[in-house]
C-alpha cells in the first residue's frame, strides 16, 4: 500500500513528536552553585604571582603573605595589580619624590567599597615586589608615593629562601 505525500507527512511527524525534550533547570543551578563555589574560595589561590620580570630577593622568613594590593616594580615598568602605570626611566628622570600616575592608581584603588567590615582594616595594605637589582631610589620613591595614598602598611614580598642540608 503506498501512502500519499500528505500521509508520509503526518507518518514523518508523529515520529518525531516521541523525541523527549531536556529539561535544562537543573543543569544550570548546579553550574550556578559550581560558580559560586569557584569564586568564594578563589583566595585559596598563591597570592602573589611568579612573574619573570622580577628577580625577589632572598629571605628566611616564613609567614606566609596576606592578600593585599600588589605593586609590581620591575627594572623597566611599574605594575600595579596587573596593569602598567609608569615606566622606571620617567620616574627615576622626574625630581618628585611622589610618583602621579601611581598615585592615581591608588587612590582609585583605595577608594574601592569593602564588603566586609573585617577587611577594611586589610583595604589599606600594600605588598611591593621589587626586583632585587632596582635602585633605593625608585624603591624610595615607591614607598612615598604609597604612603601618600594613604597605604600605610606596606610589605615587601620575598622569595623563600632554600636551606642548605
Amino acid at each position: 500500500m503506498k501512502l500519499t505525500p500528505l500521509q508520509k507527512r503526518a507518518a514523518h511527524k508523529a515520529r518525531n513528536t516521541q523525541q523527549l525534550d531536556l529539561n535544562l533547570t537543573a543543569l544550570v543551578d548546579v553550574f550556578t552553585i559550581l560558580i559560586f563555589f569557584l569564586l568564594s574560595n578563589s583566595t585559596e589561590v598563591e597570592v602573589l604571582p611568579a612573574s619573570k620580570a622580577v628577580t625577589l630577593p632572598e629571605s628566611t622568613a616564613e609567614q606566609a603573605p596576606k592578600p593585599t594590593l600588589v605593586v609590581l616594580v620591575s627594572g623597566s615598568d611599574i605594575v600595579v595589580e596587573g596593569r602598567r602605570v609608569a615606566t622606571v626611566a620617567d620616574v627615576m628622570a622626574a625630581a618628585d619624590d611622589v610618583i602621579a600616575p601611581l598615585k592615581a592608581e591608588l587612590d582609585v584603588l583605595a577608594q574601592r567599597q569593602v564588603v566586609r567590615e573585617e577587611n577594611a582594616a586589610s583595604g589599606r595594605t600594600i605588598t611591593i615586589m621589587g626586583d632585587k637589582d632596582i635602585p633605593y631610589q625608585l624603591l624610595r620613591k615607591v614607598m612615598v608615593t604609597c604612603a601618600r595614598a594613604n597605604f600605610a602598611d606596606v610589605s615587601f614580598a620575598v622569595r623563600q629562601k632554600a636551606e642548605a642540608a
